[in-house]
């Protein structure tokens, strides 16, 4: 869970549709007792029968015969990356203040030591863990990883740390609520490990590379190696202020009160001049737009834009300091100006993704090819045929965060920090439940619905009922992959691949099947599980 709104991760995801259960049954309000026992069922297999050494990957065939994180995995590999381990770290911990069953506890415990067990030892984490130890890992990047395609972040092995797709975030956040949940000193260390790599990662600007610690460079197509970078994608500078924040108010540690500050400040030193007053997604050290995957040019970037923007009235509350809000108007005004015609609006997607330096103009992202070897991406004009995998448009609601803007700015000056976490001595404790409001709990098979509104009795009906004998949720894996074959080949195959998620039979990118196997989701035991506390946190 975050300070801030979060957009959902940037994978296309479906919810598993479940059958009706008899009307006058859904009609009845479900009993607690009931809702605990389903609960426990379906932890006890997820923890008996799915976790590795405590830790998740994100869905598995019933047989376990393939499973999956953002990739095709291992039997010996767990992921850090939401919705996995750390994850359902956090689940266990909601479930454990809910139910007072001490066994959730436990399961907590068992996450932690398997994230305790795969943290690098410079204190952060990679977005997965081999316990089957370095040659492993390094051979899967060699074959499964090296040929997804789309999957740039996988193309290299660094061996190093990650701050990417909030794998780190979501793994600190767990370890520091775990500690403060029974001030378990054993979980103090790792805790600390963690907070030292954010803080030893953080640029004297202020700002974050992708990874860390600093490692030999991999010059992707031409270009310079991306993961030094400072970087605004993905939420990465958001995540870890975030994380220093819940830090600095639950453990009292003022030294993290500079690094916070400075890294606020880091927002108004890379917002770029009129008249394109927005951001990139990443920077070079002096600052300059920079590109990172071939598919992510040295560009501005709307949504980035939009999500600092909203950044900025953040700080603004928290710090009561107008610096952080004088140029959000140039901000919305250049947003504006570059909105998508009206004719050429689609599904609601108002805003080219991004926009090329100094002329303005729209920036569309093509590929030609058929995998990894052959493959190339390309960015032009053209808002013809353009990837699908990664959106050339996003729906921004600009007038929206313009009327937020007018109201906080209208706040009288001693109501503007009323509620600030930096500079208030009043008690503050972490939020008890993180599931239930986290949007990052999604994968490519199952999500958290944004617009589902209040659990309902209807709806927690379904979900008890569609556990099956085993004790699992079976969900339709719309997402798989091909196996790996072997390195891709030179020779493009047959096909027009410039518009689907999986290039020929080399590509291991995770794909939509119409025909899907019916498996277990990491993703979708949260969500259920999720649903089931929310409905039961409405009668206390």
């Amino acid at each position: 869970m975050s300070l801030c709104l979060k957009n959902p991760l940037y994978l296309i995801t479906l919810l598993l549709c479940l059958n009706l259960s008899n009307p006058a049954i859904s009609a009845q309000q479900p009993n607690k007792a009931d809702i605990l026992q389903t609960m426990k069922r379906a932890s006890v297999f997820m923890v008996d029968k799915v976790s590795y050494q405590g830790g998740y990957l994100w869905s598995y065939l019933p047989d376990f015969s393939r499973r999956w994180g953002e990739l095709e995995a291992r039997e010996s590999m767990i992921w850090v990356q939401p919705p996995g381990t750390a994850s359902m770290g956090h689940l266990f911990l909601d479930a454990y203040h809910i139910s007072h069953d001490e066994y959730y506890y436990q399961a907590a415990q068992t996450v932690a030591a398997a994230l305790i067990k795969g943290q690098h030892p410079s204190g952060g984490w990679n977005y997965l863990i081999d316990f089957a130890g370095e040659e492993s890992v390094r051979e899967w990047y060699d074959t499964i990883g090296r040929n997804g395609w789309r999957l740039e972040e996988f193309h290299h092995y660094y061996g190093n740390a990650t701050f990417d797709d909030a794998g780190t975030a979501e793994a600190a956040r767990f370890l520091l609520r775990l500690y403060l949940e029974k001030t378990d000193k054993q979980y103090k260390t790792a805790l600390d490990k963690a907070i030292g790599f954010v803080l030893s990662a953080q640029y004297p600007n202020g700002g974050w590379p992708q990874r860390y610690p600093p490692v030999s460079e991999f010059p992707q197509h031409g270009h310079a190696d991306y993961t030094p970078f400072i970087t605004f994608n993905d939420d990465v500078a958001a995540e870890n202020i975030d994380f220093l924040i819940f830090c600095y108010r639950t453990l009292n540690d003022k030294k993290l009160l500079a690094p916070i500050i400075r890294a606020m400040n880091s927002y108004l030193l890379t917002q770029m001049p009129q008249p394109q007053s927005g951001w990139a997604m990443q920077y070079s050290i002096d600052l300059k737009p920079a590109v990172a995957r071939s598919y992510e040019p040295a560009a501005l970037s709307t949504s980035t834009t939009a999500a600092n923007v909203i950044k900025l009235m953040e700080f603004y509350q928290f710090t009561g300091d107008k610096k952080f809000i004088q140029r959000i108007p140039e901000a919305l005004d250049w947003l504006d100006s570059v909105q998508l015609p009206k004719d050429k609006i689609f599904r609601g997607r108002t805003h080219p993704t991004y926009i090329e330096l100094t002329t303005n103009k729209p920036l569309y992202l093509h590929r030609k090819g058929s995998n990894v070897a052959n493959g190339k991406y390309y960015i032009d004009y053209n808002p013809e045929k353009t990837i699908i995998h990664y959106g050339s448009t996003r729906q921004l609601n600009v007038d929206a965060i313009r009327k937020y803007f007018e109201k906080i700015k209208s706040l009288p000056a001693d109501q503007v920090t009323k509620n600030s976490p930096l500079f208030h001595n009043k008690h503050f404790a972490l939020p008890l439940y993180f599931t239930i409001t986290d949007s990052k709990i999604s994968d490519m098979n199952s999500r958290r619905d944004e617009t589902r509104g209040k659990a309902t009795t209807a709806k927690v009906h379904k979900i008890m009922d569609s556990l099956n004998a085993e004790g699992y949720w079976p969900t339709p894996l719309r997402a798989t992959s091909n196996p790996y074959i072997g390195q891709s080949p030179e020779k493009i195959a047959d096909g027009d691949f410039s518009q689907t998620l999986v290039g020929d039979q080399y590509d291991t990118s995770p794909y939509f099947t119409n025909d899907p196997a019916v498996g277990i989701s990491t993703g979708q035991y949260i969500y259920n599980m999720s649903m089931l506390i929310e409905f039961l946190l409405q009668d206390k």
